[in-house]
């Protein structure tokens, strides 16, 4: 169907399916954005269906940019989901952890870059305001101009630009630096090993000195309420737990975030996905991801 109506078509309808076509071909950079700021993958969708609501209903010819139109309508929708998320996970139950995306087969980022993508940094994303989530989001992720972020946070030039910097700067004090992939790969399959066979020596070797345990069960299933700190207390937590934890464990291992993650089954089942974060110190950050509503994107690698 043609975009004018040929004989005997309807216009209307033909418009439908041209904004369709448009939508389509700029949804994975829109969930790209909304995953970046929200966190979760289930918010992100249910914001890039709201835009698309909007957008089918929009007088399409009134917009000169569609992509621009859309990923501005986007960025703005998640900058206000994100302030009543805020309020939400106040009253979460133990630490909030980011909703693993299935980075392996890449079905709906498909961005340019990796960057605002991995755990450690969507944990400190979530320390900024969300407007400076959003600046940091369109301009390290998407590489989109400073005048036109401005333009999408109705913000000047100037501001933008210091709303960047201090992203940046914050996340650099914050952040140690990052290990290659393999060197993940190798930190996380070594953890597993010392976790499963509760060996205390092994497990303190692998973590940098102030490395950080967080379990997220969400209060749907059991797992502690509070993050451990320090490699000799998360060492002695996971021995605590390692034989009854293991028993019956089966390990598949799954890419997700960018990063490798071990997903934890017992009975065919994914109970939780696991991932650490390696820095140049060993292992700082320990992530077990166990509520059941959030693990459901991640696939085992074949």
């Amino acid at each position: 169907m043609v975009a004018d109506g040929g004989p005997g078509e309807d216009p209307a309808a033909g418009d439908l399916d041209h904004a369709a076509a448009v939508f389509a071909e700029v949804r994975r950079r829109l969930f790209g954005i909304a995953y970046r700021m929200l966190g979760s993958v289930t918010e992100a969708e249910d914001l890039v269906q709201d835009v698309w609501l909007r957008w089918q209903t929009y007088d399409h010819a009134a917009v000169a940019d569609p992509a621009a139109f859309l990923a501005t309508t986007t960025t703005r929708l998640a900058i206000n989901v994100l302030q009543s998320a805020r309020v939400r996970r106040e009253s979460y139950i133990g630490p909030w952890l980011p909703e693993p995306v299935d980075t392996g087969a890449d079905p709906y980022l498909g961005a340019e870059r990796g960057e605002a993508l991995s755990f450690a940094v969507l944990m400190l994303l979530e320390r900024l305001s969300p407007t400076e989530r959003a600046a940091y989001v369109l301009r390290e992720a998407f590489e989109y101009p400073y005048p036109q972020i401005a333009g999408i946070l109705q913000a000047g030039e100037a501001a933008v630009r210091q709303l960047v910097s201090r992203a940046r700067k914050h996340l650099r004090s914050e952040r140690r630096a990052p290990v290659t992939g393999a060197e993940q790969r190798r930190l996380l399959t070594a953890f597993v090993a010392a976790a499963r066979a509760g060996d205390m020596a092994a497990l303190e070797e692998l973590l940098a000195a102030d490395a950080v345990s967080y379990s997220d069960g969400g209060g749907a299933v059991r797992a502690s309420r509070f993050p451990v700190v320090g490699a000799v207390r998360v060492a002695k937590y996971v021995r605590a737990f390692a034989n009854q934890f293991w028993d019956g464990v089966d390990v598949q291992w799954a890419n997700v975030n960018g990063q490798w993650a071990a997903l934890l089954q017992r009975d065919d089942r994914t109970f939780t996905v696991l991932t650490v974060d390696g820095t140049d110190q060993g292992i700082g950050q320990v992530l077990w991801m166990m509520n059941p509503a959030k693990i459901t994107a991640a696939r085992v690698v074949t």
